[in-house]
């Protein structure tokens, strides 16, 4: 899952981000309406979180945008406006969800999870493939009924790529979806993660790497790759 934090507050926004990492939840921050809609312009979102008294174009006009694009990227509003009439005017501009100030970032987890569900809601809440199984909601993978104990990173990489089913999906796009901004695409962050991947799931080996194109789970049913490269 990847969320944009629409958020003034430095250090606020901070111990978000980091507290949704510990979750393995990638976050962006935006600190200001401008900068929020250039982030949504060239980044793919799972999730917004929006806090509605921001500088420039203000919170509640980011989520006019966002429901205008035609993205259906749910908007949870994180706010200090507690009062009713505020909350029903949250909704009334298309947000999905709305979370008042102060909060405990357990709360918020649970929310943006119980939120990426009902996005997903025709995406089956335990995905099965070539002997995995893997429940993204109690954070677990077995391999032929044995539990494999993940990394947040390593299991984040092995969502993308389960999500895929068999199809390839390239380093790119496993950067983009499963790292933060702040990840640098030139190092081998994504390479080595998905190697220690393929070790922690053992043998015979179900990630199949496709040469200058990417990775896929090897379902046993395109006999091209399925003895590929694994580095």
């Amino acid at each position: 899952m990847r969320v944009l934090i629409v958020e003034d507050e430095p250090y606020l926004a901070e111990a978000v981000r980091d507290g949704l990492r510990l979750e393995a939840i990638a976050a962006d921050i935006a600190g200001d309406g401008d900068s929020a809609l250039e982030l949504l312009s060239v980044n793919f979102y799972d999730l917004a979180v929006l806090d509605r008294d921001i500088p420039g174009p203000s919170g509640d006009e980011v989520a006019r945008r966002i429901v205008a694009s035609g993205s259906g990227i749910p908007i949870l509003m994180l706010t200090a406006a507690d009062r009713i009439e505020d909350k029903a005017s949250g909704f009334g501009l298309g947000a999905d969800d709305y979370l008042t100030k102060p909060f405990e970032l357990q709360e918020l987890v649970m929310r943006l999870r119980a939120l990426d569900r009902r996005r997903a809601h025709s995406r089956p809440p335990v995905r099965e493939i070539a002997g995995l199984r893997l429940d993204a909601f109690r954070r677990e993978v077995f391999r032929d009924g044995h539990y494999v104990a993940l990394t947040r990173k390593q299991f984040a990489v092995l969502e993308v790529l389960v999500a895929a089913e068999g199809g390839v999906v390239s380093a790119e796009e496993l950067l983009e979806r499963a790292w933060d901004e702040n990840a640098d695409p030139l190092t081998n962050a994504v390479r080595i993660t998905v190697s220690a991947l393929r070790k922690r799931l053992g043998e015979p080996w179900l990630i199949a790497t496709v040469p200058g194109v990417g990775y896929r789970i090897d379902t046993g049913m395109d006999s091209t790759h399925s003895g590929g490269a694994h580095e």
